[in-house]
């Protein structure tokens, strides 16, 4: 008897952490982040870049895009529409000795993602010549002046749009798998610390409920 009145309570707390866990599990991946992602034009296809604007040193006639948008994590990034093709951006920048040129993809995305009170201005593309060991940030600020930067180098706005804000999270209308915007890790790194306690809470429950099996038994 004594054992079956052990048992109640502890099923009890096992049933509730399971519940808790997974609840709070889902609240927290319930997030986006509004910001200019920043690709790289490979093979004819967008990759994320690895790296941020400030650091990347395109080669000349490289084509790389920016777009704004909320943005769940690396692999689920909105990509940047429209024209893709080098020769047909700087079809009209001639090449100049000394230089080198890079195609921009601007996309400041749809009024759905612009913060409140703003409206995305259209989507451009722009060549820009630049020294042969610019950035792409050097790149960009020579055809999208002004530009923003946080104290961590993060790109904040792109012709001045956004106004404010940088990298903020967003409640996204379902579950997602939230990262900062860039971040050089892997966007898939294993089980999450909700997911693995939720197991742990499981195999409480079927231990639990092993034992007071045996012990009617016995």
């Amino acid at each position: 008897m004594t054992g079956r009145r052990t048992t109640a309570p502890a099923l009890a707390l096992a049933l509730a952490l399971l519940l808790l866990v997974l609840g709070g599990a889902g609240q927290a991946r319930a997030t986006g982040y509004r910001y200019w992602s920043f690709w790289d034009l490979t093979g004819g296809k967008w990759t994320y870049a690895t790296q941020g604007p400030s650091t990347a040193r395109p080669s000349d006639g490289d084509v790389q895009g920016f777009r704004f948008a909320v943005s769940e994590d690396s692999q689920h990034a909105v990509q940047p529409r429209g024209e893709r093709e080098f020769a047909a951006i700087c079809a009209k920048t001639p090449a100049q000795h000394g230089k080198k040129r890079v195609a921009l993809v601007i996309d400041p995305g749809t009024e759905a993602d612009a913060p409140s009170g703003e409206r995305p201005p259209s989507a451009r593309t722009a060549c820009a010549v630049v020294a042969p060991d610019a950035s792409t940030a050097e790149a960009l600020a020579e055809v999208a002046r002004p530009l923003r930067y946080d104290t961590n180098a993060l790109l904040c706005a792109i012709t001045g749009y956004p106004r404010t804000g940088c990298g903020d999270p967003v409640a996204a209308g379902g579950p997602t798998a939230s990262a900062r915007p860039h971040a050089s890790e892997p966007a898939h790194q294993g089980p999450s610390v909700g997911l693995l306690a939720g197991a742990a809470a499981v195999a409480a429950l079927g231990a639990a409920g092993v034992w007071q099996a045996r012990r009617r038994k016995g």
